[in-house]
């Protein structure tokens, strides 16, 4: 068997097939009234080729797709549906520091979710930081016993 395993690599052939895309869940934000809405977003985005799963909640007016899909295909087929669609710009409120910052506070948003910020989140100054410069040649207000 090792000499046709050896022949064999000289006889394969290979294809120049383009490497498959990650699996990815991708979320968009589509306003959908009916059943009519739903159905419609919901056959569109199943036809698309590397689709696995597709999951509709017009209550939160969200569209969450997994596959091997390209993000921005999957948005650009559900606009040409004729609904307004974006990428689902919510977060857990739970993973927000500032949940109330300005701009992170959406009044649509479902119920537990915020708006992905910046301002929500922490200032790189960190209290380790502040420690450090406590005691830096730098600072003319240092430690006065030194």
């Amino acid at each position: 068997m090792g000499a046709l395993d050896y022949l064999s690599n000289f006889c394969t052939v290979t294809s120049t097939r383009s490497k498959r895309k990650p699996m990815q869940t991708v979320e968009i934000k589509v306003k959908m009234d009916c059943d009519g809405c739903e159905r419609r977003v919901k056959n569109a985005v199943t036809k698309m080729k590397g689709v696995k799963t597709v999951e509709v909640n017009r209550k939160q007016s969200r569209v969450t797709v997994s596959g091997y899909v390209d993000a921005n295909k999957v948005l650009k087929k559900v606009k040409s549906t004729g609904k307004r669609a974006e990428f689902w710009p919510y977060i857990p409120q739970h993973l927000v520091y500032y949940p109330h910052a300005s701009g992170a506070y959406d009044k649509r948003a479902p119920a537990g979710h915020v708006r992905n910020v910046v301002q929500a989140y922490p200032a790189s100054n960190a209290p380790e930081d502040n420690l450090v410069s406590i005691f830096s040649d730098d600072n003319v207000n240092a430690c006065s016993i030194m």
